[in-house]
């Protein structure tokens, strides 16, 4: 698992300089291509204090990339969306990303691919956290 970890870690980081953002930034595309979560949520998911998050969406904002809007539950609350730019951008990244593993699985038949994305799934869900899942 670990060496798995390394090597997914470096694809994301060369891919993230490709793009000429943070490896934290391409963290966020990838969270936000599904999800619609608050600050606050987006915060914990990665871990950051709510000041370095603000400073994090504020220069993807000036890219282009995110926006925040208004929580339609709790209009104190914000919600961080992306752009056009950004869902371009995140798809860019994803198909890179998936191109560069590809031989990490290349010699699995369809059943060791269904059970590896099961397990991976799983491995997912236990590390997300409430409400950003």
């Amino acid at each position: 698992m670990v060496q798995i970890a390394f090597t997914v870690m470096g694809v994301l980081t060369r891919v993230a300089a490709e793009h000429d953002v943070s490896l934290t930034q391409l963290r966020v595309l990838g969270i936000l291509r599904d999800r619609r979560p608050r600050m606050a949520q987006l915060a914990a998911f990665l871990g950051l204090e709510k000041s370095t998050m603000s400073g994090l969406i504020n220069r993807a904002e000036q890219r282009g990339l995110l926006r925040r809007v208004r929580n339609a539950e709790d209009a104190r609350a914000w919600d961080v969306v992306m752009t056009d730019e950004g869902l371009k951008l995140a798809a860019r990244v994803h198909q890179q990303v998936e191109e560069a593993l590809k031989p990490l699985t290349d010699g699995l038949d369809q059943a060791g691919e269904e059970a590896l994305n099961q397990v991976t799934r799983l491995i997912g869900t236990g590390l997300s956290p409430a409400g950003c899942s």
